[in-house]
């Protein structure tokens, strides 16, 4: 394994179908302008409830990702 320096951003991603997609549209969102991006971190889970059910999750990333010359 050769050695690497990477980088870290915080990215907030949500959906209402699920904690799955709210993780995808996150990471898809970011790679788009994000090069390199090499692994994800699930920092936080939340999600919002309306007449008691689940309406909305909400998941923190942190996504690290390659820095090149």
């Amino acid at each position: 394994m050769s050695d690497h320096i990477y980088k870290i951003v915080e990215v907030v991603g949500s959906s209402s179908t699920g904690i799955e997609d709210a993780i995808e549209g996150a990471i898809a969102r970011a790679a788009k302008t994000v090069r390199e991006i090499g692994w994800f971190e699930v920092k936080e889970t939340r999600g919002h409830v309306e007449n008691g059910k689940v309406a909305h999750y909400q998941v923190t990333l942190r996504i690290g990702f390659t820095l090149t010359d």
